[in-house]
């Protein structure tokens, strides 16, 4: 189905619009602001993959080549990209939150620990 893409001269947002019939005159309208002044942009190509494919590529020890298990940041982003990849619905907040406690915890301190003292 052919999916098109407009940037919005105002916002710069980029909104997507599904267009079924191409012969019917189309105005497309940014979603975020409702401007009008659109310009049509290339879109990156979307592809699904299988779960068991999305999977193999987690596996994939390349993948792991950044990640330092000693680093919260580090971490944080494995975790998003792992939950991304699985469908899992852990927010980013909770992940966040994790890898600061954890953070903290490594100097035997928890994040309420840290909250109360001046340093």
């Amino acid at each position: 189905m052919p999916i098109y893409e407009y940037q919005c001269q105002v916002c710069k947002a980029v909104s997507s619009f599904l267009i079924l019939h191409r012969e019917e005159p189309f105005t497309p309208v940014c979603k975020r602001c409702g401007a009008s002044n659109l310009s049509r942009v290339l879109s990156r190509v979307n592809v699904r993959l299988s779960e068991e494919t999305r999977l193999e590529r987690l596996a994939d020890p390349a993948r792991l080549g950044g990640l330092d298990e000693n680093n919260p940041q580090s971490m944080a982003r494995f975790m998003k990209d792992m939950a991304a990849a699985t469908g899992e619905d852990l927010g980013a907040e909770e992940i966040d939150q994790m890898m600061e406690e954890a953070a903290g915890a490594g100097n035997g301190m928890g994040a309420e620990d840290m909250a109360g003292d001046d340093f």
